[in-house]
């Protein structure tokens, strides 16, 4: 039995919305063999662009039943049969998260009516119910009111049952089938075409835009576990309703993977995408000169002319890198703007010359700040050596100076002798500090996937 679905709302997605109307239809097939339609209090507020869309106004549901004193009919009516509506996921996702809290758990199959016309009568421009019934001459009356919604769903899916040569219906329904977990408007033919390998995934919106970009250990389980939970949240729910296509990039390992989505992230700004959008490095060791004649080391912010020796995210990293500078090469925490009025006063002497109090001269000063200016500019150079996509080649990732320079893939007898021989042969990309620190911590916890350039071992995988 098929158990046909329309709710109405106050708003897109279920964690903070509640249901106003509902019309549940029992089909066996051929004809309606139940019905029931109820108006709920959602007890919510509303909005006046949905009342002008449904019709449906707070006054109309002010005296209508709560959600929890119809819940048992609900469920009753849902469960054992196999949930069908008009975007799926959308109704399935309110009509789950309601019912939970009244006490109920739902767990039924569910057939997706724009998914299976897409599938059985490929070819029209659109497939929202209003247009997908005009085009095929359904009636629809009664529009975005949850009775009037269920009977042209009714109406679809009897006329798709009746087109199903392929039988395409019961082949998404068996146990295996990704048909009812994925977004109504992505193509099956996207999902099944994503490997079990490290890489990068895009979603892409209607217009062929990216708008989310993800990285994966294997791309087809991770793409997955977006889609095979019922999330009630707004993230959830925006992805069902805008993504239309899936895309892919392999990666040979986890790593280049991260190291790709960083890249993407910054260079194509996802509309989805949040964290490392504001992971950007807005402060840099900077020096100048004083009126004394001393170099002067400090942590500032970068702006557009500004050419750092090194760059932070925080200014807390920026001192704390540049305190240990103060202590290696005894520079003065004074004159480099990092000393604590917490500290004794003895802390402060026992690593100060006296350049603040010009006790050293600027030359004997300059002398050491530019020993450790040079210091940070010689950062480690390294390789990681990895295996490839293929068994004939490998992946190198490539550091100069403490920065990422690129990433590639190299034949596996490739010689790496120094690192002009390697950079030629590795495409130049984008870095930041996100990056850098994911390669300087892959590179703590394996050392031997680290190739030096003194070194003459190569590791082999």
């Amino acid at each position: 039995m098929y158990a046909i679905v329309d709710i109405e709302t106050t708003g897109a997605y279920a964690a903070a919305n509640g249901i106003t109307e509902i019309s549940i239809q029992l089909f066996d097939g051929e004809k309606v063999v139940e019905r029931f339609d109820s108006l709920i209090n959602p007890l919510h507020h509303i909005p006046s662009y949905i009342q002008s869309m449904t019709g449906i106004t707070n006054e109309m549901v002010a005296d209508a039943p709560l959600f929890e004193n119809i819940a048992e009919k609900i469920f009753n009516l849902l469960e054992g049969n196999i949930f069908v509506a008009h975007n799926v996921n959308f109704d399935y996702s309110f009509l789950k998260s309601q019912l939970f809290f009244a006490g109920y758990e739902l767990h039924v199959k569910k057939l997706c009516t724009i998914r299976l016309a897409r599938k059985i009568i490929p070819g029209y421009p659109s497939y929202s119910l209003g247009n997908i019934c005009n085009q095929l001459n359904i009636e629809h009356p009664n529009k975005h009111r949850a009775g009037g919604d269920t009977d042209a769903t009714v109406s679809l899916f009897k006329y798709l049952l009746d087109k199903d040569e392929c039988n395409f219906i019961e082949a998404s329904l068996k146990k295996m089938s990704k048909e009812q977990m994925l977004p109504p408007n992505v193509p099956k033919e996207d999902f099944d075409k994503l490997p079990t390998i490290p890489g990068v995934y895009y979603f892409y919106d209607k217009k062929g835009k990216v708008i989310y970009v993800g990285k994966a250990k294997n791309i087809r389980t991770r793409v997955n576990s977006h889609f095979s939970n019922n999330s009630v949240g707004q993230k959830k729910q925006n992805f069902l309703r805008h993504i239309y296509h899936i895309g892919f990039e392999s990666s040979a390992t986890e790593l280049m993977a991260a190291i790709k989505e960083s890249i993407e992230i910054k260079k194509l700004w996802p509309k989805y995408n949040t964290s490392q959008k504001k992971h950007e490095d807005k402060f840099g060791l900077v020096d100048f000169i004083d009126q004394n004649g001393y170099i002067r080391l400090v942590i500032e912010k970068i702006t557009r002319s500004t050419i750092p020796y090194y760059t932070f995210h925080h200014i807390d990293n920026g001192k704390a890198f540049l305190r240990k500078l103060v202590q290696e090469f005894k520079l003065c925490e004074k004159m480099c703007f990092v000393d604590s009025p917490m500290l004794p006063k003895n802390t402060h002497e026992a690593i100060c010359d006296g350049s603040c109090i010009k006790q050293e001269s600027p030359q004997e000063y300059n002398r050491k700040v530019e020993t450790a200016i040079l210091t940070v500019k010689q950062q480690p150079s390294f390789s990681i050596v990895d295996k490839g996509l293929h068994e004939d080649e490998k992946s190198v990732i490539l550091v100069i100076n403490g920065r990422f320079y690129g990433m590639g893939y190299l034949p596996f007898e490739y010689k790496m002798r120094d690192l002009d021989t390697i950079k030629e042969a590795i495409k130049p990309m984008p870095e930041n500090s996100y990056i850098t620190h994911l390669l300087f911590d892959f590179a703590k916890r394996y050392p031997k996937r680290i190739l030096h350039f003194s070194n003459t071992l190569i590791p082999h995988f």
